[in-house]
């Protein structure tokens, strides 16, 4: 791919990798225009920063974008889709094959690509309601938290409820009296009733 196809997304107060340094830079006001003018974007920041910029993508309708990520150090994304980190995967973000891995959703639209969980809110000690993996049941009553992780191949997903296993699948869904959301390390404004991550239809295009 010719450089001219790419352009590096930098997010916080990080500085540019060497090995990118000859390449344009955008920051994180920029997502848009930069998708418009190019076919890979190298995002530099952390898995949140990485999931808003798949969120814009999604809601664009823009997921022929490729997209490098380039983490510091090891995180739940990297790990989750089986990523390099740190000057590695500087090196590999311009010249790396590329290949569509699955891309998981909320109910809202926004991506998760490291970790997502299921809390109690605030003002509750346990989180109370039933939660299924595709037609499996996760849990029924009272859990501490789940977690629910991306993987890089179809079903797309598993989630775990505290002291429980991993049940793979396509979606999860909470129904619940209260939960408190979080979004790769972000949680949201407030409290929900019910919570679904599923597999998009479209995976996303992933830089190796």
């Amino acid at each position: 791919m010719n450089d001219r196809d790419i352009a590096v997304l930098m997010f916080g107060q990080r500085r540019v990798p060497r090995s990118l340094r000859r390449l344009p830079v955008a920051d994180a006001g920029e997502i848009d225009a930069a998708a418009q003018d190019r076919r890979r974007l190298i995002v530099v920041g952390s898995d949140a920063d990485l999931a808003a910029v798949l969120t814009r993508l999604l809601r664009a309708e823009r997921l022929d974008v490729e997209l490098a990520f380039v983490s510091r150090r090891r995180s739940p994304a990297t790990r989750a889709y089986r990523i390099a980190a740190g000057r590695r995967a500087a090196r590999r973000a311009r010249r790396g094959s590329v290949q569509r891995v699955p891309l998981i959703r909320d109910e809202t639209g926004t991506v998760i690509v490291g970790a997502a969980h299921w809390r109690p809110p605030d003002d509750a000690q346990l989180l109370h309601g039933e939660a299924v993996v595709d037609d499996a049941v996760l849990f029924d009553g009272d859990v501490a938290e789940v977690t629910i992780e991306p993987t890089a191949t179809p079903p797309g997903l598993r989630a775990r409820a505290s002291g429980g296993r991993w049940l793979a699948g396509r979606a999860a869904q909470l129904g619940t009296t209260g939960v408190a959301v979080v979004r790769d390390g972000v949680p949201a404004p407030r409290a929900a009733r019910r919570s679904t991550f599923y597999r998009n239809t479209e995976g996303w295009l992933s830089v190796r």
